[in-house]
């Protein structure tokens, strides 16, 4: 089983960087309902509806793609974590379904951050390749400490 577990953070990782994927076209695809949202809708606190709009854009479209490649990948899980946690506060008419399927995602990316992207991430890959010799070092030392 425990060979599977980089394939598990693969699929979980790509299962909740769709939702947010998905989302983030939909805002870009129908601009003006996007800030007629964030103009009377959503209730984010602090920023101007039109940077708002254009921020939450961004974050759904960058956000996921760093998370399911894995690169940065717990830097993309905190960030859709936090981004999750401000749409839920900000929309108060969200609904007992929306705020289930809230509750789903945030622990999804809670475990991403908390386990970071895997063996199978572009994060694993420049490590392998960057720092091989590190990798050796650290092997090596616990193979020592077991003699």
């Amino acid at each position: 089983m425990d060979k599977l577990v980089p394939l598990g953070n693969l699929i979980l990782r790509c299962w909740v960087a769709y939702a947010f994927w998905v989302s983030g076209l939909l805002k870009l695809q129908s601009w003006d309902s996007t800030l007629y949202l964030f103009e009377n809708e959503y209730a984010v606190p602090l920023l101007p509806a039109e940077f708002a709009a254009m921020l939450g854009t961004v974050v759904e479209l960058a956000g996921p793609l760093l998370l399911a490649s894995g690169l940065f990948g717990r830097g993309a899980a905190a960030l859709l974590f936090l981004f999750n946690l401000v749409a839920v506060m900000s929309y108060p008419d969200l609904g007992a379904a929306g705020i289930e399927q809230h509750k789903e995602w945030g622990i999804m990316l809670l475990v991403c951050w908390l386990q970071g992207s895997g063996k199978l991430s572009l994060d694993a890959g420049i490590k392998r390749c960057l720092f091989p010799l590190v990798e050796y070092s650290v092997a090596t030392a616990k193979n020592q400490e077991k003699t």
